[in-house]
């Protein structure tokens, strides 16, 4: 049975890397990539091609922007790794109804998050990779508060799920689980 284990931190925080040495001692590794490409935005697109980049060429991609639910129990069956990068461009994608689904309300987010978490533990190793965003001031508007709630009880829900939890800084993994 493989282990569950959650990353997070910062942006440029060092998670990715950490939850990318951590799922390299199972190979085979599948990299799920929950961003969305938008032709609108180059950065995005540039930061996209920067991840693909940096995978080893070994390891199988997969882009699932929402229906992680569907997806897992299959790359969880089998013996290796899968790393998950990342849980808050998925709940973005959940919520603002991006990536071929509805918006979801608070509500059903995080019941999504929760069923998710459920079908991740299997065979496999699960790394999640999640932003801690609660860590500095309350945004100005109401929509980038509600995404920060919904992201630390998300982390939350995740934590409890998991057998090891990092908190990454300045490159530096802190083990708080």
């Amino acid at each position: 049975m493989g282990e569950v284990i959650l990353v997070l931190g910062g942006m440029r925080s060092g998670k990715t890397r950490r939850a990318e040495t951590l799922a390299a001692d199972f190979a085979p590794v599948t990299y799920v990539a929950t961003a969305l490409a938008d032709h609108d935005d180059p950065e995005m697109t540039a930061r996209i091609t920067r991840h693909r980049e940096s995978r080893p060429k070994d390891w199988a991609t997969k882009e699932v922007p929402r229906d992680l639910e569907a997806v897992l129990p299959a790359l969880v069956a089998v013996p290796g790794a899968v790393v998950i990068d990342c849980v808050t461009l998925w709940l973005t994608n959940l919520i603002l109804g991006l990536g071929g689904g509805p918006a979801l309300d608070d509500t059903e987010a995080l019941a999504t998050v929760e069923r998710t978490a459920k079908v991740a533990r299997g065979e496999a190793t699960v790394v999640w990779v999640a932003n801690e965003v609660g860590s500095g001031v309350v945004p100005e508007n109401a929509l980038a508060r509600r995404f920060a709630d919904l992201q630390g009880l998300a982390n939350q829900i995740l934590a409890a799920a998991s057998d090891a939890v990092y908190l990454c800084v300045a490159g530096l993994p802190l083990r708080l689980k």
